[in-house]
């Protein structure tokens, strides 16, 4: 067996390890474990960015598998993507320029298209950093989270767009036959019926990333990770489409460990490139406040904006891209290949610092930040009021809708559904639920809620146990009201977690079904049972 492979694996987990206790993201752990072994002279294998290629492929086609393509028509999304990168690119140019004039050392060396270059390759933010952000939150169906998702999905089509022109690559003529995929998705839907839940569900994963998407977009010249993104989206909306997301969720996460090392095995710098990069990153904070501000000008509240600008708070892969081409160009130096691969490095450092502490420096500086809040807010963004509700269930998914049509038997217009998505909830509404939209991952929707004595009972039936406990955590602080919470857990660990957090009773899903089944046979057979001859031997 290779020794560098058990070496970089060892590296890995060690670092990621270490930094998992100190409560950071372990991505951050195999960025330093990169330039842990850049420093004792180890590189980059061809294998190792194969790996990492293929990391970033299923990450972008998972989140297609995901995405309700409607998103990218909100105005905050395509006007957000828009406005921010056409400011953040001057935002960059004028400061580097004024670097420039200061005469500091490689700022000095930039010409006009470098300096242009260099900002546009800043203003774009990492889609892997930030989707596995807010997967490790739970929070890529919250309203910011699907925001700041569908702003990347803006930047990859507007990278697209500058590496044809750079490239001087114009897509094949056959690229124009990309628009029919949609025609196949009946079929693509019929074969995911086929595929079952076992290995063929996975190789049939790998099929649509890699071949149908990646690989048939690369070949009439378009973005192959833009074609692994749309594989998904052709997907979305099956029922079965979240079942592959999870059985590529393992392998997916495996790749994305050798994308991160290999940043860290990208370059060694010296302290001049360090210095510079010091000097980029702390022009991240610029780029936050634009993302802020531009979002709250569509009406989102003060938190959604700021939440989603950190989730956008990093410098992106893409840019290393951007100065590597510009390298071979001749239009920047190496040391800007280096400087930039060290500032997304940091980037990813800081990034995780804020996101980490979000809801800290929200409460924090929630009066400051409110007046950049418009008066009337985004549909989507608005308070949620519950009436005369006396059952609230949280998470209108399966069992969710089930808990509530079983509670509705019993106490009827008492009980109310909450749902994240606007979409859902209008859903339910034609069945005749009584549904609201609001966001339980959300902290100003429970500063909001407006709880009377009327609230019995909170049933948590959202399918993360992240959220049933980030909402069991956000109930304990309502002291005014007197209620139960009830809440699903999948596992042993996770029911003595939310019953330490007050919640009880807490049902056990696999345990749970197991009683459940039966109950339900017994109840349709009994008549049966307790007449038969076979019983009475019994």
């Amino acid at each position: 067996m290779d020794t560098n492979l058990l070496l970089f694996i060892g590296t890995a987990f060690s670092f990621g390890m270490v930094i998992n206790f100190t409560g950071l993201p372990p991505m951050v752990g195999f960025l330093l474990a990169g330039f842990a072994l850049n420093f004792f002279g180890f590189e980059s294998s061809e294998g190792l960015n194969t790996f990492a290629n293929l990391g970033v492929t299923l990450l972008l086609f998972s989140i297609g598998l995901k995405l309700d393509i409607r998103t990218l028509f909100k105005a905050e999304v395509w006007g957000g993507a828009s406005i921010h990168i056409t400011a953040s690119i001057a935002f960059y140019t004028l400061l580097l320029f004024a670097l420039k004039q200061l005469g500091l050392s490689f700022f000095s060396d930039l010409d006009t298209i470098g300096l242009i270059l260099v900002s546009f390759a800043l203003s774009f933010s990492s889609t892997v950093f930030a989707v596995k952000i807010l997967e490790e939150k739970s929070e890529t169906n919250s309203l910011y989270g699907r925001i700041a998702i569908g702003i990347l999905i803006m930047q990859d089509i507007f990278a697209v767009l500058f590496l044809t022109l750079s490239v001087g690559k114009v897509p094949s003529i056959w690229a124009f036959a990309l628009l029919a995929l949609p025609l196949v998705r009946p079929l693509l839907f019929k074969l995911l019926d086929r595929a079952g839940h076992g290995e063929l569900l996975v190789l049939y994963g790998f099929f649509l990333a890699l071949v149908i998407g990646a690989g048939l977009f690369e070949s009439v010249g378009m973005k192959a990770d833009l074609g692994a993104l749309i594989a998904g989206m052709l997907l979305a909306g099956h029922p079965s489409a979240k079942d592959m997301a999870r059985s590529l969720f393992n392998m997916k996460e495996l790749f994305l460990i050798c994308f991160f090392l290999s940043i860290g095995l990208g370059g060694l710098p010296n302290m001049e490139h360090l210095l510079i990069a010091l000097i980029l990153s702390a022009l991240l904070f610029g780029k936050i406040t634009l993302y802020f501000v531009t979002l709250t000008k569509f009406k989102l509240r003060s938190r959604t904006s700021l939440f989603a600008a950190f989730s956008l708070a990093n410098y992106s892969e893409f840019g290393l891209i951007v100065a590597s081409l510009a390298t071979y160009k001749g239009w920047l130096s190496q040391d800007w290949l280096i400087i930039t691969a060290i500032a997304v490095s940091l980037s990813f450092i800081i990034a995780s610092v804020l996101n980490k502490y979000s809801d800290n420096i929200y409460s924090r500086f929630t009066r400051s930040l409110k007046r950049f809040q418009a008066t009337r807010l985004h549909l989507d963004d608005r308070p949620v009021r519950v009436g005369d509700a006396q059952i609230l269930v949280m998470g209108m998914g399966r069992i969710g809708a089930g808990a509530y049509d079983a509670l509705k038997v019993n106490y009827g217009e008492k009980v109310m559904g909450v749902d994240y998505d606007h979409q859902t909830t209008l859903k339910h509404r034609e069945f005749g639920r009584r549904v609201i939209t609001g966001d339980a991952l959300d902290s100003d929707f429970w500063n909001k809620l407006q709880l009377t004595e009327n609230i019995k009972l909170i049933l948590l039936a959202m399918p993360d146990h992240n959220g049933n406990r980030y909402a069991a955590e956000q109930l304990n602080k309502i002291a005014s009201c007197s209620f139960k919470v009830a809440a699903l857990a999948h596992y042993k660990a996770d029911e003595k977690e939310l019953n330490e957090l007050g919640v009880n009773p807490v049902y056990n899903m696999y345990e749970e079904a197991g009683s459940g089944f039966a109950h339900h046979v017994w109840t349709e057979l009994q008549p049966q049972l307790t007449t038969s001859q076979h019983k009475q031997e019994l």
